[in-house]
């Protein structure tokens, strides 16, 4: 069975990563799923957003968790609306702060799209949305080539581990199928690394090329 290809904030070398046209791009691409970063606003509100501020993709150098959501620039997208953008496409939703976890899962909710919707992070984020919904898919964003502890696994329970993908080897590989995991890997645009995660036979790979993923992956 193929690996998933999932797009990396959307379509990011046609569009600007993390807005609408970007998403839309990439769920019309092919993408198996749409990852997306999402801070809060100062009223909390989720956006989406990879940095803590607005001035490397936005050029405004407040910092998000500063502004309101009415005050952001146009073309900053709430995770409602981006949720509503990808249609049935699935999306993976990174999360950076613990706090975000509860109006994360209140924006899912609210845009009917629990059962299309999992969530990656590393172990605070993703121990918060836990924490707040039992039944929750989890990828654990795993940075180290060492094996997740055992109580951190019993406790958080997720269904993948999303590794960097120069750690991706046979040996880590095995590990996580010997704890029932899935494999995904992130971020990929070259051919050569995306064959050789495919040989290794990861269950995800994570593009900013989704084009190129699709093709590859589809050439199967």
């Amino acid at each position: 069975m193929a690996a998933l290809a999932i797009a990396h904030r959307g379509d990011p070398y046609r569009h600007r990563e993390n807005t609408l046209p970007s998403l839309r791009s990439a769920a019309g691409a092919g993408a198996d799923a749409v990852e997306m970063d999402v801070r809060l606003t100062r009223d909390g509100v989720p956006v989406l957003l990879h940095d803590p501020t607005l001035k490397r993709l936005w050029g405004v150098e407040s910092a998000v968790a500063a502004l309101a959501v009415g005050r952001l620039p146009a073309g900053v997208p709430t995770l409602y609306e981006a949720l509503a953008a990808v249609g049935g496409c699935r999306a993976l939703i990174d999360l950076t702060l613990p706090e975000s976890a509860g109006p994360v899962l209140s924006a899912v909710r609210d845009a009917g799209a629990g059962d299309r919707t999992y969530y990656c992070g590393e172990a605070a984020a993703v121990l918060a949305v836990r924490d707040r919904d039992p039944a929750a898919e989890i990828a654990l964003t795993w940075k180290t080539s060492a094996p997740v502890p055992p109580l951190l696994l019993a406790e958080l329970r997720p269904r993948w581990i999303n590794l960097r993908f120069g750690l991706v080897r046979a040996p880590l590989v095995e590990w996580a199928r010997g704890e029932g995991l899935l494999v995904g890997a992130w971020t990929v645009d070259l051919r050569r690394t995306m064959r050789r995660l495919e040989r290794l036979g990861v269950d995800a790979v994570t593009s900013n090329r989704i084009d190129v993923l699709r093709a590859e992956l589809g050439g199967r």
